[in-house]
């Protein structure tokens, strides 16, 4: 077996051997980083109090149900009592099946190490199947503490699915599509969920008062709204703290109020809990009773959002609050008002209010109108974990996202999200001010949700859980009879209402996967141009360049290999700074990574040419924002090098990775017939020499200096565009829209929290088709280095601060009447480490190298 590996490495050539050398892949430092990390478990008394504040979070919104499901259940009125009876008994049963069984026991069972929501079941299917778009996986973040994953035999049925999925890449972007149309419904649910709630909520003045207009109600609606999307910002902690007792209260309230009414107008109601009163229902009101089902579902509302909000709380506080509190009590409301409306049929309209004793009518008018703030908080919140999971996979563009609880990084606040759904949710609102039609488009959002969540679990079940075939029938035979006859009875009602959501997620769709596929495009380009590291060594320990002193960290997608956006520096820049180190920040289909296992750090090539490799990887939980990013990314980097000394002075030899015990030996003469390494010690100016004798110095020494001198980070700035000869979907999908996203998201330097005065731009234009990026740069006949494609360049020469030209057309510009690029004369001699500058400029493309002469 080992005969037949060396064998195949041979076949390979010297090249693979020098990649393999000098930069290997980090499979040593991923696995001594393993296990270092353990998850606390909660309290009892943590554990109450979790449950409690779940009721303020997750549960608002399937707890003001009984304040609009009858009213759309029956929208012509009740003729016949018996009816009441057959609609209670659905709902009865709806909320068992649905809420309590699948989602409360089974779905919120396929949670991400506690996280909810379509693309926490999907990170997870992507760790047990090679379904991701984006290829940046790699062995070693699967040997992550939080990186979970189930054995899958050969041969069994979870191993055939497996390789049915992953065999074409129609089918991962099918499942990608499914995944963001669940995602783009969760969003319509935060614009819809207040906008019922709240306005049903404020119907209830007009019970005692019957003069008053509808109009006068929407507005005590909008300004309803506006406080609520304006307190936000303090979190789901402080919100969850503040509305938690009132939803108590109101479960409390609804419970109590329901009892009465049973035994107070009639008890007989209670067999409802027969299942044969359903059969009646349907047959006595025939199609009438097929379209009241788009009511009745209503009743079940909340449940998708309570499963999003799993990130916000433990799953174990989420049943005890569902168990304990909400559902009995939501059993003994619908009771209630179906008791109440067997002797007053006629007020089926508003029956919540009607159905109140007088006594206590304001009272409960107030608490009715408080939680019907708090659902529209379960839905918001929802809205906010599943972007900032999107955001964190590369499927919407990126946006500010505020921590607001340090013991829990799951809950969070994004501000451009919350008052662009207040806007949505107030226009909604003001546009319809009937809740019976925002109730159809509130359904089919919902329903929808739902039917996304069951396909998933089909492969959750089968690849995660491992169930066999007959087990996932029958959850999926149940889970499509429920929810494609809920979805039958709300897609007809698409002209009253059922097309706002449908409108909605059809924006959000587009701006998603128009997101995703720029994306991936991008990667791509980085990936198939990647620079060879035989040229990166053939310009010996200097680059070709004056080594400035400082250290430059060049950010990349790349995990491995040298980005091209470094190719383009040292081309055309004449100096760089001694210590190079590429930082690749990756976001791994996990809800988080441990600090402790964060970075990976390797080195590049030779020791004296300081060239280090180090990988920040992210969960989507995590809080990506740090003051110390920069000192983290050092510190560790002075780690490996003084572990590397340490061993090094121990065994001689020239290679180790961080952790590593094993001394890897290294024999020059397996690549030097690949590629001539020369060392130029009379190059201009010392500093080359000096980089050489940096070999022969302590490096933490060195490395000190270097970081005294000034760090300066090197991001890349790719923009992509589509060739002229392709599609007008393509034009129109990276032209415009894709670039309209990339100007309004949040830029890299401001989520690392880069001082500006140590930033340096590097641009670049990728033209991209629907073709692989590799074939289409050659036909283009772009610039090569090493058999490696590169695309068009976008370049302002960089100037330093203290030497800029005071002509009106300063080096480097460029000129939109000639269309070229105005070159200096002669290279820049001095450069400040720490004033390094590049102003981006329009784009520019040649096909030559001399162009910049």
């Amino acid at each position: 077996m080992e005969g037949s590996v060396n064998k195949e490495n041979e076949g390979k050539g010297g090249m693979w051997a020098l990649q393999q050398k000098f930069d290997q892949p980090m499979d040593e430092e991923a696995s001594k980083l393993k296990n270092m990390h353990t998850e606390k478990n909660c309290s009892w008394i943590l554990l109450v109090r979790l449950a409690f504040q779940s009721l303020g979070v997750a549960y608002g919104d399937l707890g003001t149900s009984p304040l609009y499901v009858f009213n759309n259940t029956f929208p012509k009125g009740i003729n016949d009592s018996e009816d009441v009876v057959g609609a209670l008994s659905l709902i009865i049963y709806s909320l068992t099946l649905v809420p309590l069984i699948k989602y409360v026991f089974i779905v919120c069972r396929a949670n991400d190490n506690g996280q909810g929501g379509t693309f926490a079941l999907y990170s997870l299917l992507c760790r047990h199947a090679k379904i991701k778009t984006i290829p940046n996986q790699h062995r070693t973040d699967e040997k992550l503490t939080t990186y979970s994953r189930t054995p899958i035999h050969e041969n069994s049925f979870a191993a055939k699915t497996k390789r049915w999925l992953e065999a074409n890449a129609l089918k991962k972007n099918a499942l990608l599509v499914l995944v963001l149309l669940g995602t783009c419904m969760v969003i319509g649910d935060g614009i819809l969920t207040p906008a019922i709630s709240v306005l049903s909520a404020s119907g209830g003045i007009k019970i005692n008062h019957p003069w008053m207009k509808n109009e006068f109600i929407v507005v005590v609606a909008v300004f309803i709204l506006v406080g609520l999307f304006s307190l936000q910002h303090h979190g789901s902690d402080k919100v969850g703290w503040l509305f938690a007792p009132v939803v108590l209260l109101w479960f409390i309230f609804i419970g109590g109020v329901g009892v009465f009414n049973i035994f107070k107008h009639d008890p007989t109601v209670l067999r409802a809990f027969f299942t044969l009163h359903i059969f009646w229902y349907f047959k006595g009101r025939g199609k009438q009773g097929w379209t009241s089902l788009g009511g009745i579902m209503l009743s079940i509302t909340g449940t998708e959002a309570l499963f999003a909000d799993l990130s916000h709380f433990p799953l174990s506080a989420i049943q005890i609050a569902f168990t304990t509190v909400v559902f009995p009590c939501l059993l003994l409301a619908y009771c209630g008002q179906a008791a109440y409306l067997m002797k007053n049929k006629e007020q089926v309209y508003d029956a919540f209010y009607h159905s109140i004793p007088e006594g206590i009518y304001w009272p409960m008018f107030i608490i009715a109108t408080l939680a019907a703030i708090v659902a529209s908080q379960a839905s918001i919140s929802a809205t906010f974990s599943i972007i900032n999971q999107a955001c964190a996979l590369g499927c919407f563009p990126r946006v500010k996202v505020v921590h607001t609880s340090r013991k829990f990084l799951g809950q969070i606040y994004v501000p451009d999200i919350n008052w662009v759904l207040m806007i949505l949710c107030i226009l909604v609102t003001t546009g319809f001010q009937n809740p019976s039609q925002i109730g159809n488009a509130y359904g089919t959002a919902v329903v929808t949700v739902m039917l996304v969540t069951t396909f998933l679990m089909i492969l959750i079940m089968i690849l995660v859980w491992n169930c066999s075939w007959f087990l996932v029938f029958i959850m999926t035979f149940l889970s499509l009879v429920v929810e494609c006859t809920y979805f039958s009875a709300v897609v007809i009602k698409v002209d009253q209402g059922a097309w706002v959501p449908l409108a909605i997620a059809a924006v959000f769709l587009l701006i998603m996967y128009v997101w995703h596929y720029g994306t991936v495009k991008r990667y791509e380009f980085e990936m198939q141009s990647r620079i060879s590291l035989a040229w990166i060594l053939s310009l010996g320990p200097s680059l070709g360049l004056v080594r400035v002193p400082g250290i430059g960290l060049v950010y990349t997608e790349l995990a491995s290999g040298v980005p091209c956006i470094f190719s383009h520096f040292i081309t055309n820049l004449p100096a760089i700074h001694s210590v190079v180190i590429f930082v690749c920040v990756k976001s791994l289909p996990v809800y988080t990574v441990p600090e402790e296992e964060r970075f990976l750090v390797r080195r590049v090539g030779p020791k004296n040419y300081h060239i280090f490799r180090c990988v920040a990887r992210y969960g989507y939980k995590d809080r990506k924002r740090d003051d110390e990013f920069e000192k983290k990314i050092l510190d560790s980097v002075f780690l490996y090098s003084k572990l590397e000394s340490l061993m090094d002075g121990s065994s001689g030899s020239d290679d180790y990775s961080l952790y590593d015990q094993e001394t890897i030996h290294s024999d020059v003469n397996t690549f030097s017939s690949v590629v001539d390494i020369t060392v130029l010690s009379n190059e201009s100016g010392s500093d080359s020499g000096a980089s050489s004798g940096h070999t022969k110095m302590d490096e933490i020494a060195f490395l000190t200096r270097c970081r005294d001198a000034g760090v300066v980070h090197i991001l890349g700035n790719t923009i992509v565009k589509a060739r002229r000869d392709t599609g007008i979907y393509n034009k129109i999908c990276i032209d415009y829209l894709y670039a309209f996203l990339r100007k309004i998201c949040r830029q890299h330097s401001v989520i690392f929290n880069v001082p500006h005065e140590s930033l340096l731009n590097v641009g670049q234009v990728v033209f991209v088709v629907l073709e692989e990026a590799r074939s289409s740069l050659r036909e283009s006949g772009f610039l090569n280095f090493d058999s490696n494609s590169f695309g068009d360049h976008c370049w302002r020469t960089a100037t330093p601060r203290s030497s800029r030209y005071n002509s009106k057309r300063k080096a480097g510009e460029f000129d939109e009447k000639k269309g070229d690029v105005v070159v200096p004369k002669k290279p820049y001699q001095e450069l400040d480490g720490r004033a390094l500058r590049v102003n981006l400029g329009p784009a520019l493309s040649w096909r030559d190298e001399s162009s910049f002469g």
